[in-house]
């Protein structure tokens, strides 16, 4: 059984600027994640986009929401903000109807060292 994980930016995986105090993307954190979980499942990862997600559009709920439909795996994570999470979750939810798809997200981003997203990226893993 083959899990798709796709990245679409939020909490997860920001970093802080720590000569501005602002928080940015650089890199998805999800496979040093999976690695420090010791995660043996076969996955496989595609980042979509990097955003927060009180900055997507519809126009980007519909990617996600497309390649959650087009892939072949049956059963897809989808790393994404807290904030607009249930609007995707819809958007998704509109146009499939015969996949196991899973949400999550975090509130304190993993490069902080005491974030939730460990946690709710396993727990993400065995509800998938």
């Amino acid at each position: 059984m083959s899990i798709k994980i796709f990245i679409t930016g939020g909490t997860f995986n920001k970093e802080y600027n720590e000569l501005n105090g602002e928080l940015f993307f650089k890199d998805s954190h999800i496979s040093e994640m999976l690695k420090l979980g010791r995660c043996r499942l076969d996955i496989d990862l595609r980042t979509l986009m990097m955003l927060d997600s009180l900055d997507m559009k519809d126009v980007d709920r519909k990617i996600i929401a497309d390649n959650c439909r087009d892939v072949a795996e049956d059963r897809v994570l989808v790393t994404h903000g807290t904030d607009t999470m249930v609007e995707t979750a819809l958007a998704i939810a509109e146009t499939m109807k015969d996949k196991t798809i899973v949400l999550t997200g975090a509130m304190v981003p993993y490069k902080f060292g005491s974030s939730d997203g460990l946690f709710n990226l396993g727990s993400a893993l065995a509800f998938v």
